[in-house]
């Protein structure tokens, strides 16, 4: 398999969203964007030359949309191999480049979210054990921090306290997203419509700056749904799901 690094210089001519194929898809232009404005933090994507999804997205911690104290860590915001590239060592070829990379830069290990059962749109937990990850820190809701440190002395990373324990004020539904995830473009504002179809108070809080990301009230903010302030799902909603979630919320 052969990797490319998606960069300012390249990013209009490649492939870089799951299953989306247009170019001029919001989606995708939504992403691209959201890509384009954190090159300059040192963020890096490097996905396989062919089309899927098959690739890792990381930036030093400090820049990373989460509210995480990790100083000096690298922060893997994505590891995404599926489908057909699945069991052929892609997972392992990346995150290899990810700590050749880091170690290089001088960090003092990887952190990313995941969780001790697989959730949807999180790293996988028995990969990350497999790898030597472990948890160094979990929030009320269950989403746990795991990270890889470089050397035996580094300061393990935490959640800051607006994430350890995600909660919000608002009543009705009140939804956390980034630009980070591509599907947001599109299936937020069907969500957005159906929840208006439905009678029901929604409130979609789209976070556009790190310093909001890093000040957020959950540790996932590329997607985390609240119902009368307590956390629902970090899974993306279409208006099927989102409908049956009301009717759930009913019962």
């Amino acid at each position: 398999m052969e990797y490319v690094r998606v960069t300012k210089e390249n990013i209009e001519n490649e492939h870089i969203c799951c299953a989306i194929s247009n170019n001029k898809d919001i989606q995708v232009s939504s992403k691209k964007a959201w890509l384009s404005g954190r090159f300059d933090e040192g963020l890096v994507f490097l996905k396989s030359t062919e089309r899927g999804k098959c690739f890792i997205e990381y930036i030093p911690a400090e820049n990373a949309w989460n509210p995480i104290i990790a100083e000096d860590y690298m922060y893997i915001d994505c590891l995404w191999v599926s489908g057909s590239f699945k069991g052929h060592g892609y997972s392992n070829d990346l995150l290899s480049a990810c700590i050749e990379d880091s170690k290089a830069k001088g960090k003092k290990g990887l952190c990313i979210l995941s969780s001790a059962k697989k959730k949807p749109f999180l790293a996988e937990p028995k990969f990350l054990k497999y790898k030597g990850f472990s948890v160094c820190d979990e929030a009320d809701n269950g989403i746990q921090l795991w990270y890889l440190p470089f050397t035996d002395d580094a300061e393990p990373p935490r959640f800051k306290d607006c994430a350890k324990h995600p909660h919000t004020d608002e009543t009705g539904y009140v939804l956390y997203y980034t630009s980070q995830c591509p599907f947001n473009a599109k299936y937020v504002p069907i969500v957005e419509q159906t929840a208006n179809e439905l009678g029901v108070p929604f409130n979609a809080v789209h976070i556009e700056t790190k310093e909001k990301a890093q000040s957020a009230p959950t540790p996932i903010t590329t997607y985390a749904l609240f119902y009368n302030g307590e956390y629902l799902t970090n899974e993306q909603m279409n208006d099927k799901k989102f409908i049956k979630l009301v009717s759930q919320q009913k019962d």
